[in-house]
Order: structure tokens, then sequence, then C-alpha cells
């Protein structure tokens, strides 16, 4: 957990996480770190521990959460007990108008918004919250996936043959239309992008915070993303093309013969073709100055490098 003082009135700041999405999160807007950023603090903490969690965040005014499951929940029942005021669960995905019910990639989501909402609405003490929705890492797409920048190790898809396009190998499957012919739209930020975003809302004041902050780097079709890798590298791309019904068909096979690694990979191109990842209305690009990446600039930046 990083604890850093922040501009403006010196805003005490708690990001709980040793991850890399963390560090790039510490990382703004200055990219010292303890040695030579007098102000930011490494706590090593114990998440079973609430009332060690709870000592801890005492003075804090804002904790970003980049964990998940019962280490989260933990971390909201203590940032309750230490008066925090706002609190940024870890929800980096598409926006919550657009994420199912009963949700199969759930993992510890629901119940953290759900407790959330509750302590949001506590007469002793108001715990408000805010959502930061920027649909896909655009760094999924890099070299070596998610795991070369240290994320994505509970969500399995950490690596380059997890989701849609594998560009180190030149192929893709994707369900190009949704249940009713529609084509599917998936919106993406790179993380470094998103860290910008959370900076640049720190300068509108915790008192103006939404329940959600939804913000883009860019949004295509899934059949445009593939085609914009093709031509970012230079190479043909072997693609697979799904329909929506065939893929709903195979996730329900592999879950009867208990083939789960499978189903979930199933289910996050399902999700995906029902518009879970597609940030449709931003609020928060309109609200700061942060001009993030395309994704055909992110993909010269990135490729370029490694070619």
């Amino acid at each position: 957990m990083k604890n850093r003082s922040s501009q403006p009135a010196m805003m005490r700041i708690a990001i709980a996480g040793a991850g890399g999405f963390a560090q790039i999160l510490a990382q703004q807007p200055h990219p010292e770190l303890e040695e030579c950023c007098p102000g930011c603090q490494v706590a090593i903490v114990d998440y079973d521990d609430v009332e060690n969690l709870r000592y801890t965040l005492q003075g804090v005014d804002l904790v970003i959460s980049t964990i998940a499951g019962n280490e989260q929940l933990n971390l909201i029942d203590a940032a309750r007990r230490a008066r925090v005021r706002v609190f940024v669960p870890s929800e980096f995905e598409g926006d919550l108008s657009h994420r199912p019910a009963n949700d199969p990639l759930d993992r510890g989501s629901q119940s953290a918004l759900q407790l959330l909402e509750g302590w949001s609405q506590s007469k002793s003490h108001r715990l408000r919250y805010t959502v930061f929705s920027c649909g896909i890492f655009m760094e999924r797409f890099g070299p070596g996936g998610l795991q070369t920048y240290g994320i994505g190790a509970g969500s399995g898809i950490q690596g380059p043959d997890d989701y849609l396009v594998n560009l180190q190998d030149a192929r893709a499957e994707i369900i190009p239309g949704n249940s009713s012919g529609r084509p599917v739209r998936i919106s993406m930020t790179s993380v470094y992008d998103v860290a910008q975003f959370v900076t640049a809302a720190l300068d509108l004041g915790l008192d103006n915070w939404p329940k959600e902050f939804r913000m883009r780097g860019d949004s295509v079709t899934v059949q445009e993303l593939v085609e914009t890798c093709s031509n970012a590298l230079g190479v043909p791309i072997s693609l697979v093309t799904r329909h929506y019904q065939e893929v709903e068909a195979q996730a329900e096979a592999c879950q009867q013969s208990g083939d789960w690694a499978q189903w979930y990979y199933f289910q996050r191109l399902l999700q995906t073709a029902n518009g879970r990842y597609h940030v449709r209305q931003t609020n928060l690009n309109e609200a700061t100055q942060v001009q993030p990446l395309t994704f055909r600039g992110w993909l010269d930046n990135v490729w370029a490098a490694s070619i």
C-alpha cells in the first residue's frame, strides 16, 4: 500500500496493492517514489487485519484500490472505520450499467459495490465511492500481454493469447455481432492515461466526484480492432469469427464438461459482445485536459520499439 500527499490542499491518498497498476498510479503525476519523493511512503500491511488497516489509513482522504476479493472488502471496512472520505474500488473496466446482475466474470466486484453502496448511505459515517470506468486496458495487446506490466493476475487475461487478438502470433478470435447481429464495440484506454485521468480528477475536488467517472482513449468495433492491428504491424492477422449463439453453446458444453479455463475464455467473448467493455458516454474526458492515446497511436508507440 502506497500512501502519499498530493496537491491541492495536501490531500492524503492511499493506493492499495503492490502490482504494476498500483505503481503506475503512485507515479502520477511525479515519477519519483520513496527515496526521491518525501511525500510518498510504502506501508506493508496485512489485508486480513482490519484493525491494522484502519490504523494505517488514519488521516487518509482517498483510498484507491487495485486489489479484489476479501482483501478489498476488508480494506473497505477499514476505510470506513478510519473515516476515509472517498473510496475508489478496483473496477477499472466497462461502465457499471452494462455489467450483468449475475456476473460470470465476477471477482468479488458485486460484493464490494454492494458494501460501498451501503456505507455511502450510512448515518454514522458516510463513505463515498467513485468507480473509474475505462473499458479495456490497451496494454492487453502489448508484447507479452498484461503480465509484462504486472497486471491482471486474478482475472485470467494476463497472457497475449487470452483475449481477442494475439499480436505476437498474428491471430485473433472475435464475435463480430451481438445476439441481435449489431457490430460489437469496445472502448480502450492505456493504463498510463487512466493514471493521468485519476490524477486530473483530483483537481475537480473529491466533493464533486460522482459515483462513476467514465473515460476512454478510443472506441472501435472488434472488426476494426483486428484491422488496426494488422495495418499497424504490417502483417495479416489470422482471424477466426464466431457467431454469438455458437459461442453460447460452446460455453455451455465447457460448463458441463468442467473445462473452466475455456468456459471463462468464452465468457469473455460473450461479455464483450454484450457491450460490457463499451464506454458509451464519457464524463471525465470532457472534465479534464487529458489527451489520451488512440489505439493506433498506442500501437505505433509500443510495437515500434519491439519490432
